[in-house]
């Protein structure tokens, strides 16, 4: 049996290879349309497909067409939340697995082809995976991705390694990233985003630490073929660069961060890539950095040949609130005073669309800057002005007032908790800066996120976004030393806190609660978990021994009794100064948490998400409606509210938009025209990642990965593809 299986999977791939070698012409002849070749259907990052045999006449008929099983046994116990948008090249679909393994599967039955499995050679931590890079020329097909720190080349028709590729087929992602100042080996990296490949160069950000132990974000360049590097371009400008005025002398040696984590996308013609940077880390403290910090938060085009700048736009400026850029731009031509204009488009997470001219980067709507305020912690130096775009008007709500406080008759225990956080925090103003009493606002997970937005020929803008507010709340360091705090405790608020909390609680749907971490992991599992990182927690590969099990016995309660005297120059109290192992502790440590209520629910007055159609051509709303709900909510019959949600839409030309990424679990088609849903499906799992769609044969099929985890969502781990019923045309 085994053996006709086997002869049978041969002869299979060597009919797919028949069909591969056909209309080969190099490595830019794909495009989107029967295929799905790019992260985003193509290089504009546009998510938009020409494919119309499912339309607004027929999409209520859609069945489920094949369900591929992407978990392994070594899988089920550490399973993490699916966010790849899969791509399709000639009937064959790639993906990866929760624990990053990579696939093939025949795109028309969900039947297994390869399977290739990254963690004999991973190093680094396993984090998310949005998506993938394919390159062809002639023969020779090639899959690119990166699993921890290390970067891939897989031969996409057999699933194995490419020799010729860095080292056996994996390049170091660490590479080009080597300073003088610290050993950049031990720090994490790693790439939830894939890149672009333009003509032979794979270009590719980084998701990196968000503490002061992060690595700089540069941009780089690969060579497709080599994996040897071909260009940096330093985000953190060095002496002689561009922009390296707006930062301290020798900045790029403490400061880490402002990485592209999001994604990119590429004008071929142009010969420029166009992306967006994160903030510097760590987000909420910036004493160490004062000026502008370019290219922090920032719209870059770049020349894909040589990683020179060609213009940057920069949306906020010295950010204080973990404002990155968190989602591949999209390129678009829009009308304005009948005169076609080819233009770059870039949503924010504070609910922002930005629309720039493609080749000057100048805004093709106004953009006002404004004084903001400028009271904040002690050797913080906040700028004076702000943008704040006239056109498109903003996603989501920019501020938290009394009137977004959860209605008082239907939800009063509700609005009396979160009216008691409400009151003691800073609130009303836009880019108030962090504070010790705790500052509320948006931003942190909310307005657009990594999905990104779909965008019609016709110049539509589809984007979801969250309103869910965060409190943000930072303590002073030396206060807490002075107490008497137990080394463990300080470690712990150094390294911990600002995803954990203070208290350890967490925040809903985003990181898990330590409280009672004991009773699901012990001591050893602990050390493994901080020396691999997982999801988006990085590897903390760099502390020492001494250092982990401290954080370790503070969490399990085992600690010895050692405290800061305050006074005493202990070893422990050095550890949180020691440069070498920390290019940066800041005075002030903490993070942000989500605001719910005791229930769970967002601490906000609904619409909690919302899924919107803009016109880039006049910056009007064509349409906004809710998307998702609580079942518990409807039942009681409140109108849909809409959810937090992740992931991204996919138009087509059958006039439907197709989103999943909410709580309620469901993936839905919308009328593209109006905004009414035409058809949903309730999923076996959430389904937090962007929906594709190709054809085989004639058939049109539409895709996603399922699986949750987060938030106390249904493992799932499925890819799911939907389709007419009948047979293929």
């Amino acid at each position: 049996m085994e053996y006709r299986r086997l002869k049978f999977n041969c002869i299979y791939l060597c009919i797919l290879l028949l069909l591969w070698g056909e209309s080969c012409n190099g490595p830019g002849s794909l495009k989107v349309g029967d295929d799905w070749p790019r992260y985003g259907g193509n290089d504009a990052g546009n998510r938009f497909s020409p494919l119309a045999q499912i339309n607004t006449g027929n999409v209520k008929r859609l069945e489920v067409a094949w369900k591929y099983d992407a978990v392994d046994s070594d899988e089920v116990a550490h399973q993490r939340q699916m966010e790849c948008q899969p791509i399709v090249v000639r009937g064959v679909l790639y993906g990866t697995t929760p624990r990053l393994k990579l696939f093939a599967l025949d795109a028309a039955t969900g039947k297994s082809l390869w399977k290739f499995d990254p963690s004999a050679v991973m190093h680094g931590y396993n984090s998310s995976n949005r998506g993938l890079n394919y390159w062809e020329d002639g023969s020779d097909k090639r899959i690119l991705y990166a699993a921890g720190s290390s970067l891939y080349a897989i031969n996409a028709m057999t699933g194995e390694p490419v020799e010729t590729f860095g080292d056996h087929g994996v390049v170091d992602l660490h590479t080009g990233l080597e300073s003088a100042a610290y050993d950049a080996s031990k720090y994490a990296i790693t790439a939830t985003s894939p890149g672009v490949i333009y003509k032979d160069i794979l270009i590719i950000g980084s998701t990196v630490s968000e503490q002061g132990d992060a690595l700089p974000g540069s941009i780089r360049g690969f060579d497709v073929r080599s994996g040897k590097l071909k260009w940096t371009f330093h985000t953190i400008p060095r002496p002689g660069d561009p922009g390296y005025n707006t930062w301290p002398e020798d900045a790029y040696k403490t400061v880490g961060g402002v990485n592209c984590w999001g994604g990119m996308v590429l004008d071929d013609k142009r010969g420029v890539v166009y992306l967006g940077t994160g903030s510097p880390s760590p987000n909420f403290y910036g004493g160490n950095r004062p000026g502008q910090n370019l290219f922090a938060n920032c719209i870059l085009a770049l020349d894909a040949e040589t990683g020179k700048l060609k213009w940057y736009y920069q949306t906020v400026h010295h950010d204080l609130w973990d404002w990155d850029l968190p989602c591949p731009p999209n390129l678009v031509t829009v009308t304005q005073h009948g005169k076609k204009i080819d233009a770059v488009v870039q949503t924010t997470k504070d609910g922002l669309v930005y629309v720039l001219d493609r080749d000057s980067g100048t805004s093709l709507f106004p953009v006002k800057e404004r004084p903001v305020p400028m009271e904040a912690l002690p050797g913080e130096h906040p700028w004076p002005t702000q943008k704040f775009p006239e056109k498109p008007a903003p996603l989501t709500r920019q501020v938290y007032t009394k009137d977004d406080l959860p209605d008082s008759l239907l939800f009063p225990e509700a609005y009396a908790y979160i009216q008691g956080i409400f009151l003691k925090s800073k609130h009303g103003r836009k880019f108030e800066p962090p504070s010790v009493e705790g500052t509320l606002g948006f931003g942190i997970s909310g307005g657009a996120e990594w999905g990104g937005s779909a965008v019609s020929p016709e110049g539509i803008l589809y984007q979801n976004v969250s309103e869910m507010p965060w409190v943000v709340q930072l303590t002073d360091l030396n206060t807490w030393i002075k107490k008497g705090t137990s080394r463990g405790n300080s470690l712990y608020i150094t390294h911990c806190a600002a995803c954990h909390g203070m208290d350890r609680k967490g925040s809903q749907g985003q990181f898990p609660s330590l409280v009672h971490i004991g009773q699901s992991f012990s001591a050893d599992q602990i050390d493994s978990l901080l020396k691999s990182g997982r999801g988006r927690m990085p590897s903390f590969q760099q502390l020492p021994e001494y250092t982990r099990q401290a954080i370790i016995g503070f969490l399990l309660h085992a600690e010895t009794p050692e405290k800061h005297s305050g006074t005493a120059d202990s070893s422990a109290k050095k550890e949180l100064t020691d440069k070498a192992s920390f290019p940066y502790q800041p005075p002030y440590v903490g993070g942000g948490h989500m605001l719910k209520d005791k229930e769970g629910l967002p601490g906000i007055r609904p619409p909690w998400g919302t899924l919107n159609a803009v016109d880039l051509n006049t910056g009007a709303y064509v349409w906004k409606v809710p998307l998702g709900e609580y079942p518990t909510l409807s039942g009681k019959g409140i109108p849909p509210t809409g959810s937090e949600n992740s992931g991204g839409p996919l138009v087509t030309a059958g006039g439907l938009v197709f989103i999943a990424g909410t709580e309620d679990e469901k993936i839905r088609a919308f009328e593209a025209a109006t905004g009414k849903v035409v058809w949903e499906y309730q999923l076996p799992a959430g389904a937090f990642a962007t929906p594709i769609t190709y054809a085989v044969h004639g058939k049109q099929y539409i895709a996603i990965a399922v699986g949750g985890v987060r938030g106390g969502h249904k493992k799932g781990g499925w890819y799911m593809a939907f389709a007419l019923p009948g047979k293929a045309q």
